[in-house]
């Protein structure tokens, strides 16, 4: 894991969040997710810079696709939105735990 990534499973572990049980490094089919919320069908993924590189990006459309098309939510976080505001973000996944889209499938955006 990534220091990002050991700082967001610091505040995500032991049902610290609203008491849902995350998992981390999960396997989901070739992908392997960030952190991953079995209940509520939530993968958190952390990005960092090179996420915003054309053919990364591009590989990450594809993915997220994929993981929706499963009934997954994909909420991607940026690492510097972590590091900067961090409450903020606790929130946002909070949020997304508590209120489940209205549709049948749904992608949560940045």
């Amino acid at each position: 894991m990534t220091d990002d990534e050991r700082r967001l499973w610091a505040l995500l572990r032991r049902k610290q969040l609203a008491g849902y049980r995350f998992r981390r490094q999960h396997p989901m089919g070739a992908y392997i997710a960030d952190f991953f919320c079995p209940n509520a069908k939530l993968i958190v993924e952390l990005d960092g810079g090179q996420h915003s590189e054309d053919e990364q990006m591009h590989r990450d459309e594809i993915r997220t696709r994929w993981l929706v098309s499963r009934g997954y939510r994909v909420l991607r976080i940026w690492n510097s939105d972590l590091k900067q505001r961090p409450h903020d973000i606790l929130d946002m996944i909070t949020d997304t735990l508590q209120h489940p889209p209205s549709g049948p499938r749904g992608e949560a955006a940045r």
